[in-house]
């Protein structure tokens, strides 16, 4: 299977339309297995839509006691890619949802599921990776050995209005 998704075969489909399955690693991203990820790609006049889940499991370091543990990835994807330049002025308009971007393919006559699928996926990657609700935090001593000592100087601040 390719790892592209060619704009001219979308075009000469009868529906415009094309499903693309994709079963396979991403480089740079630690997974435990290849990725399942069923999309839908649908023409639209001047843009591309691109829609579908991904599901999977990525090798992630917890923040806090440096464990490696896997995170199960099951989301969906709902992506516009502009066929022209967005510089360029478009006849007709189209309306985004709330979690959509529109990438702009410059005029490029394919689209890369990899490259998309790995932003998808670092996208969704929660931004404190923790390994579970029991990590013991890793092996700190006690409480003082987590302050800041910059912060010392605010111990002393009465933030009580009188």
């Amino acid at each position: 299977m390719s790892n592209f998704i060619s704009i001219q075969e979308l075009e000469n489909t009868k529906s415009k339309y094309m499903s693309v399955k994709f079963h396979d690693y991403i480089e740079g991203l630690d997974l435990i297995q290849p990725l399942d990820v069923e999309l839908e790609v649908k023409s639209m006049g001047e843009f591309v839509e691109i829609s579908g889940n991904v599901k999977g499991i990525v090798k992630l370091v917890c923040d806090f006691c440096l464990k490696e543990f896997e995170y199960k990835l099951d989301f969906d994807i709902n992506e516009m890619f502009a066929k022209n330049s967005l510089l360029d002025s478009y006849g007709q308009e189209i309306e985004l949802k709330g979690d959509q971007f529109v990438t702009d393919l410059c005029g490029e006559d394919k689209i890369d599921i990899c490259d998309l699928l790995y932003q998808s996926v670092i996208l969704n990657i929660p931004n404190q990776k923790v390994c579970g609700i029991n990590c013991n935090r890793g092996s700190f001593a006690s409480e003082e050995e987590l302050t800041d000592p910059r912060l010392e100087v605010f111990k002393n601040l009465d933030i009580n209005p009188k």
